[in-house]
């Protein structure tokens, strides 16, 4: 019996390079985006997979994260990926924080991976109970910030770690691992062209580290080699 897992942010970068990773795996793969008329690499993905099922999701719309968990209702969830993420403004300074677009950020990488992981405990209690692995960054650790600045994405992606380390606490005693994983720097849109490795790379690392998960390493930060970061 194959395995199930949901994806966001399943329209570019590491999240597709993700569905097909898991597609090739033989699981059944529910991708989500927010727009599937501009998905067009993962909705060519349709004609090669059978078991691929795009679903059109804005992560930040509480309800309509409610009412595709109900209409998934009486499927059992081995795998929870939270990979949709925004960056926000780049090139600013201390003293030049956009508010709006700091809300905006959190919204998207902190709020939401917690409103859709609630969604579908249900499903996942019941696939192995399943993983849920939230895509962080190692700019989100706080003993890693020697740099400074980055105030947005780097608070987003902290807040979403202590999200992790809350939901491992709350979920363990029920067989659910939560983890934090760092992808690398990936060439995405959101990593530039200077980044070093691809999102296939990533992608690849990522499920290795899920396939190998157990209970000891839910609430734990790692990286897509396996390495453990530091909080």
């Amino acid at each position: 019996m194959s395995k199930t897992v949901l994806i966001t942010g399943a329209n570019r970068g590491v999240g597709l390079a993700l569905t097909v990773a898991y597609l090739e795996a033989g699981w059944q793969v529910y991708a989500c985006c927010r727009d599937i008329a501009s998905a067009s690499e993962l909705t060519r993905r349709q004609n090669i997979f059978p078991h691929l099922t795009i679903v059109e999701l804005d992560v930040t719309d509480h309800e309509a994260i409610l009412h595709l968990a109900q209409s998934l209702e009486a499927t059992n969830l081995d795998l929870l990926i939270n990979n949709a993420g925004y960056y926000g403004p780049k090139g600013y300074g201390f003293g030049n924080t956009d508010a709006d677009e700091w809300r905006r950020v959190f919204e998207i990488n902190t709020i939401s991976p917690l409103k859709i992981t609630e969604a579908f405990y249900p499903q996942l209690k019941q696939g192995s109970p399943g993983v849920i692995a939230c895509l962080s960054s190692k700019v989100g650790s706080m003993a890693e910030n020697t740099s400074g600045g980055g105030y947005i994405y780097r608070s987003s992606k902290a807040a979403l770690n202590s999200v992790v380390k809350s939901l491992s606490n709350d979920l363990l005693p029920e067989g659910i691992i939560a983890v934090a994983l760092h992808p690398g720097w990936v060439q995405t849109e959101m990593g530039g062209p200077n980044a070093k490795i691809s999102a296939p790379i990533a992608a690849k690392g990522i499920k290795q580290v899920i396939d190998n998960l157990t209970v000891a390493d839910s609430g734990l930060f790692m990286d897509y080699q396996g390495n453990y970061l530091p909080w």
